[in-house]
């Protein structure tokens, strides 16, 4: 869904099994187009691994997609809500819906995705099993929708990043917004100076993301987006951030996503 809303309703979707996959196959650019992958959850926070897979592999960060989420029990046809015995879906899915899955006595059963979860209940013809995942998998897997919107908060959005390789990632025109990672020294008010720079020059810092740096002694990199106005104001900050700190990576400069 938030590949059509971006490319386009005709745009042809490749499926990847992990955010792994999604990474791979959009490093490598034969295959594909492009490649979309949630970071974010408007209730459920950072999907953190998400992070580190961009600073290590050979992608660009080229747009984003904010998705509200609506959740639905899907069923094989014919089954109703009294035969339903468990519940499949991916583990953010089941917590979003809560507050609706509180009212019944389900097994429920957390699994690698929701779409795959709608996938599964298909092939099996499952008459005592349901799977929470969207509408459009409904569709795709020739399913009845038994109970909709089943999420307890309505207000849930999902944030997708938009990424290519780096060789063939064309510089954004009229971009407003950047993602960076960056390294900071152990002296105290090292964080600081960044966040001081970074007001200094007026831009605003949407989010901030602590990860820690595997196989170090507890040292963290730091994840910021950044919205600004135009160019200059970024390129000045940037070289003022090349001097405060260890270490730093531009992993996308593009326009800011709009919530619908």
């Amino acid at each position: 869904m938030a590949a059509k809303q971006y490319y386009g309703e005709e745009t042809e979707v490749i499926c990847c099994s992990t955010f792994k996959e999604v990474i791979k196959n959009t490093a490598a650019s034969r295959l594909s187009n492009g490649g979309i992958m949630a970071i974010e959850n408007s209730i459920a926070g950072s999907i953190l691994p998400n992070y580190n897979l961009i600073v290590k592999n050979n992608v660009k960060i080229v747009g984003e997609v904010y998705l509200q989420i609506k959740q639905q029990l899907l069923v094989n046809r014919g089954v109703k809500l009294e035969d339903i015995k468990e519940v499949h879906s991916h583990y953010m899915a089941i917590q979003q819906c809560s507050g609706f899955l509180d009212k019944y006595n389900w097994k429920l059963v957390e699994t690698e995705d929701t779409a795959l979860s709608a996938k599964h209940i298909h092939q099996n013809k499952n008459k005592h099993a349901a799977a929470i995942a969207g509408k459009l998998a409904a569709e795709i897997y020739d399913l009845d929708i038994v109970a909709s919107n089943i999420h307890t908060l309505k207000n849930n959005y999902t944030r997708f990043l938009v990424l290519l390789h780096k060789d063939t990632a064309a510089d954004i025109v009229d971009p407003d917004k950047a993602s960076v990672n960056f390294v900071t020294g152990n002296e105290k008010g090292s964080l600081a100076k960044v966040l001081t720079a970074i007001a200094a020059e007026g831009i605003n810092l949407s989010k901030l993301q602590s990860m820690p740096i595997p196989g170090s002694h507890f040292k963290y990199s730091f994840h910021a987006d950044m919205e600004f106005e135009n160019e200059g104001q970024l390129n000045k900050l940037l070289n003022k951030m090349k001097h405060i700190t260890e270490a730093l990576t531009v992993l996308g400069i593009y326009k800011n996503g709009k919530i619908g």
